[in-house]
Parts: structure tokens; sequence; C-alpha cells
């Protein structure tokens, strides 16, 4: 049993320490093109960010548990809606500067993270919806680039595209072999204890998973770029709710206990309107407004232990 958790603990690490470095050399690649801070944070940031989420949902339907990666898919998007905007809104000791750009463009954030729950109502998940939520991701995210513009983002040392590439690759594979491990171990530990795999996979890995966006949203605050750090955010939740839950559905078609969307999904997408919300009033989010987030994450893991243990 003791091996077991061990075995969980160094294999959430591998994860969170590859997706890491991952986001560190694809920000730098990103750079040297000149792409826009927010396209760069919304989508090229955003893509390496869901690799966690991606590799662990692939290896969860390999192992046949997809509704643990689909209960660690909706825990992680909570809590980068609301404990990651508000640990990074804390610890910049100011208020997050939000631009028109973003609120402009997703006018319609929160009804598209409708789309999944909307279709796993009946607690199910066919290869039909699972393309139908790729597509409705892919076309949100050219329609993004399309409009993102470019400019300059000094995020740190260029260095060369060759030797960051390479270290991408390599961040990627420690990323694959920890997503591997983690659904295996999780899994054995959560029969172990008698509780639900989907809780695990809903709290503490998908917890684990939003480390990369957290880290790399706090460098790009200390440098005063709040718009590469909310892109970063939004666009990882964006991807996770539909390009890779639809992934997921295409690999392995899957019914799942409805109480995941009626749980963490209805929490999913009411933590987006409350962040959107706040984010509109004068275009900031306070500290009073980050530590409400903080208090949403809370009540939603309150609710989730009452509704699974």
């Amino acid at each position: 049993m003791m091996s077991q958790i061990f075995i969980f603990i160094g294999a959430l690490f591998l994860v969170m320490r590859g997706a890491t470095l991952a986001t560190r050399f694809s920000a730098q690649l990103a750079q040297s093109y000149h792409l826009s801070q927010y396209a760069v944070g919304f989508i090229i940031v955003a893509i390496i960010s869901i690799l966690p989420e991606t590799f662990i949902a692939i290896n969860s339907a390999i192992e046949g548990v997809p509704s643990f990666g689909l209960g660690m898919l909706l825990g992680s998007n909570v809590a980068d809606l609301t404990i990651v905007i508000a640990m990074i809104t804390f610890l910049a000791t100011r208020p997050l500067k939000v631009e028109s750009k973003i609120l402009k463009i997703h006018a319609l954030y929160p009804f598209l993270l409708m789309l999944p729950i909307i279709l796993g109502l009946d607690g199910h998940l066919s290869r039909v919806e699972g393309f139908a939520l790729i597509v409705a991701g892919c076309v949100f995210y050219y329609l993004t680039l399309k409009n993102a513009g470019s400019d300059d983002i000094p995020l740190g040392k260029k260095v060369g595209r060759t030797k960051d590439f390479i270290f991408l690759l390599l961040s990627i594979i420690l990323l694959l072999v920890g997503a591997y491990f983690t659904v295996s171990s999780a899994t054995q530990v959560a029969h172990a204890w008698g509780i639900s795999p989907v809780l695990i996979g809903m709290l503490i890995v998908g917890l684990g998973t939003t480390i990369p966006e957290f880290f790399f949203s706090l460098k790009a605050i200390k440098v005063g770029h709040d718009t590469l750090a909310i892109g970063d955010v939004l666009g990882t939740v964006l991807a996770d709710a539909t390009i890779v839950i639809g992934i997921l559905a295409i690999m392995s078609p899957f019914f799942f206990p409805t109480t995941i969307i009626y749980v963490a999904g209805v929490f999913m997408v009411a933590s987006s309107f409350i962040l959107f919300s706040f984010m509109r009033s004068g275009k900031i989010i306070t500290g009073k407004e980050a530590f409400a987030l903080l208090v949403f994450w809370l009540t939603f893991v309150l609710v989730e232990c009452i509704v699974n243990l």
C-alpha cells in the first residue's frame, strides 16, 4: 500500500515537473516568433499546459477508467478558474488588469464550457460527441489566433530554437512517464482506501495538473504581463473542456456517474461566469474577488467530498 502511495506521489511530481518545463520552453519558442502576449498565453502555452491532463486522460481510457480522466479534467478546470486566479492575484499584491481584448474575444466563453455538460447530461459521451467537442475547441482557437495580432513578449532570456525544442521534447517524455504511473497508482490507492478513483482524479490529480499554468502565470504577472497570465489559464480550461474531453470520448466512448456533470460540471461553468463578472467590473480582478474565488473552490471541494465519500 505504501509503495503505491510513493509511486503515485513520484508520478504526480514527474507530471508537474515535466509540464512546468514544457510550458517554459514552449513560451521561449513562441517568443522567438514574436507572437502576441495573448496568443502565446491563450494558445501556445495553454496547449502545452494541457499535456498533463491529455496524457492522464488517454492513460485513463487505456486503463479502462475514463471517468477518472473526465473527473480530473473538470476538477482541474474548476481549480484553474478559481484557486489559480486567486493565488496569482494574492501574490501579485495588486489587482490584475484585464484587457478589453479578453472580454471581447471571450463573450461566449462560459457558454462554450457548457457544451461538454450538455452532451454529458445522459451520463455518456460518444465518438460523435467527442468529435463535436474537438471541432468546437479548434474553431475557437483558430478565431482567437486569427484576431490576436503580434507583439514582443520578453519573458526571459532568448535561447536557440533548437535547444528549446530539444528540451521541450524531453519535458514531454517526463510527462508521458508520469501520466502512465499516475493513473495506475491512483486507481490502486483509491481501491485500497475504498473511495472513488474519480474523487482522487478530481481533487488531487486535478489540482496537481494546474501547477504549470500557475507558475507560468506567476512569472508573467511579475513582469507586468497580466494578459499573458489570464490568457494561459483561460486557454487551458477551454482546451480541457473541449479538445481533451473530445479526445477521451473518441478513444473510449464511455458511461460515467452523472454526478460528475451535475457537480463538477456545474461548478466549472458557474466559476467561469463568476470570474468573467469580476473581470468586467472595472476590468480588474481585486483581492476581495480573489478571496471569493478561493471560497468558491473550497465549497466545490466540500461538496465533492460529501457526494463521493
